[in-house]
């Protein structure tokens, strides 16, 4: 979500600080401020909206000065307003955000007791407030800032700029990520690698609790427990963060065109020459798994949904699928022999982390699907699957989803060839089917312009519907989700059988339908629901191969061809038209395709 970097450099900071927050506006954001210290005195600049408004700003008011903080806010406590825009700044102190700070209203109280006045209606301001309160009862900035952290509930990453230092940055940790950037006399902290990619290679993570004292020259990091903490620097490849449109409009566009090449990677990763799936850290034993559940949040709850279909029909596994939000409040019992999946792009997302926190302790064994190695969901896992998706820039998830599904077919290959269920034979069809699925998405690719045109339809729609039977609902699901954020048109997605039971109330001659109906068992079910569409006079747009189509296109609004895939992997490759309708309807509809509003790529707050 908020965007966090820093620098303590040897040269003006302002455009360093504005062009790193341009690396971060992917995570989605309302406005955006810096901070700097120069001669000693701390200053700050902010702007709502689009970074272009803080660098005008800068030109008309400039802030110079060779330390700073930068940040880009996503609203939570208060308006997006300049008032309650980050850095907030409370005398000798500034303070940059992401996440919660839960007990807020209390220290508030506290500090109101005390004769404080509050100025933003944000749980941030009351950081600097109480840190600003210690320094002027006698405490020096570490001291002050470690004291107001020890009073901190929630989850957070922080960084403080103080006046009258111009060589000391305070960073500290606790459920958000935060990184540290290692220069040549130069020092920086960023909410990711992303970040900080132009400025070094080497970085460290901060640990959930940690507390880094940095100055240009050194940096000295306290566990949670108050200890020193070494944390490794890694150099990471540069060319793993680059964040370029490789000439395509937008993100999403490249990102979505990207997904035959980032599949066939992730494959690649997990097979052997000889066809044989390997996982990482010795595996999971899965003949000691009795059943699995599956947690996670928005587009990658639907990988799980979709997941849970696999593992029940191809591996015999029982699976459970919640959504992580909701999940450890049910406080669900675990019995023994149980597996937990968490499904995460970022690895960061905050509900998903507590829900893993919560069976810490008590599944079997802990997995995570990620697609940032070092995230904390990864870290804290008994085994992390990469995607090897690359990064991902638009809000609206593409190559991760396709990629998470990819390594969870996988992983049900695996687990039903590990139990039995699924011999040596079926097994190498399977994969040989799967070696060739990056194929088969460039060719769905191709069929561009045909479902450009169905979104032009579409783009004209208040409400839309999204239909499909059993493995096909999930994508119906994301199909609608997918629509909703970057279009902002309504859209709902039913199970093809459900919508006689209530749902079809909604139809008539201004609501599109789209039905996900690949020729498969169910094709005669979810064609006969479509009918029932047609007879009220929907708009039905089919999307099935040609065996599909030749059957059940007539009278339909649009048809999308598919190319024949194996049943297996009908998920992944609907996908595409599920993404290229969203794309192309935003598109028409002139809205922001990587950036919609209200919405945030990296969700790290509950």
């Amino acid at each position: 979500m908020c965007g966090i970097v820093g620098v303590l450099g040897d040269h003006e900071v302002a455009p360093i600080l504005v062009e790193a927050l341009k690396r971060l506006e992917y995570r989605g954001y309302d406005s955006a401020g810096i901070a700097t210290v120069n001669d000693g005195k701390l200053a700050r600049r902010r702007a709502v909206g689009k970074l272009v408004n803080l660098s005008d700003l800068l030109v008309h008011e400039p802030l110079a000065g060779k330390s700073g903080i930068g940040h880009t806010r996503w609203a939570t406590h208060g308006a997006p307003t300049v008032t309650n825009a980050h850095p907030h700044q409370a005398g000798k102190v500034a303070v940059v955000h992401n996440g919660i700070i839960e007990n807020f209203r209390e220290l508030r109280a506290e500090l109101a007791d005390a004769g404080v006045e509050f100025v933003t209606e944000t749980d941030t301001e009351t950081v600097a407030l109480m840190t600003h309160r210690y320094m002027t009862e006698g405490a020096d900035p570490v001291e002050a800032a470690k004291k107001t952290l020890a009073r901190l509930e929630g989850a957070f990453a922080l960084a403080f700029l103080f006046d009258g230092y111009e060589d000391l940055m305070i960073a500290a940790r606790k459920g958000s990520p935060l990184a540290i950037g290692y220069g040549t006399g130069e020092m920086f902290v960023g909410s990711d690698a992303i970040a900080l990619s132009p400025l070094t290679d080497r970085i460290s993570y901060l640990e959930e609790g940690d507390i880094a004292v940095i100055t240009r020259t050194s940096v000295e990091v306290t566990d949670a427990n108050g200890n020193l903490a070494n944390r490794a620097i890694r150099t990471i490849q540069i060319d793993a963060t680059r964040i370029d449109k490789g000439g395509h409009k937008h993100f999403m566009a490249k990102e979505i065109a990207e997904q035959p090449g980032v599949i066939g990677q992730a494959i690649s990763h997990y097979l052997s020459d000889r066809g044989e799936i390997m996982l990482p850290d010795g595996g999971i034993d899965f003949t000691k798994v009795d059943r699995i559940t599956m947690v996670a949040c928005g587009t990658a709850s639907y990988a799980c949904m979709t997941a849970k279909y696999w593992f029940e029909q191809i591996a015999r596994i029982p699976v459970e699928v919640d959504v992580a939000s909701e999940f450890r409040y049910r406080e669900p019992p675990i019995p023994d022999r149980t597996l937990a999946v968490f499904v995460s792009q970022s690895g960061e997302t905050a509900d998903t982390l507590a829900a893993l926190r919560y069976c810490d302790g008590k599944a079997q064994s802990i997995l995570s699907v990620i697609n940032v190695p070092e995230s904390s969901i990864a870290r804290e896992s008994d085994l992390a699957l990469p995607i090897y998706a690359g990064v991902e820039v638009g809000v609206a998830s593409t190559k991760a989803f396709t990629c998470q599904l990819t390594v969870l077919l996988l992983l049900v290959l695996k687990a039903a060839n590990d139990r039995g269920v699924l011999d040596d034979a079926a097994l190498a069809d399977h994969i040989s089917a799967l070696r060739g699925l990056p194929s088969v998405i460039n060719t769905a690719l191709e069929q561009n312009d045909m479902m450009r045109s169905a979104a032009y339809k579409l783009s004209s729609a208040r409400d839309v519907l999204f239909l499909g039977r059993g493995q096909m609902f999930p994508l119906a699901l994301e199909g609608a989700l997918k629509l909703k954020e970057i279009s902002y048109i309504h859209a709902e997605a039913y199970a093809s059988g459900e919508l006689k039971h209530g749902p079809i109330a909604l139809v008539d001659e201004e609501v599109p339908v789209v039905v996900l109906a690949p020729k498969d068992a169910l094709f005669d079910k979810t064609v006969s629901n479509m009918q029932e569409v047609m007879a009220r006079k929907g708009k039905v747009i089919l999307v099935s191969d040609a065996d599909g189509l030749s059957e059940a296109s007539h009278g339909v609004w649009e048809s999308i061809e598919m190319p024949k895939v194996a049943d297996i992997l009908a998920p992944i490759l609907y996908a595409i038209p599920a993404q290229l309708l969203a794309y192309h309807t935003a598109v028409a509809k002139g809205t922001d395709v990587d950036q919609p509003r209200n919405l945030a790529k990296s969700v790290t707050v509950e």
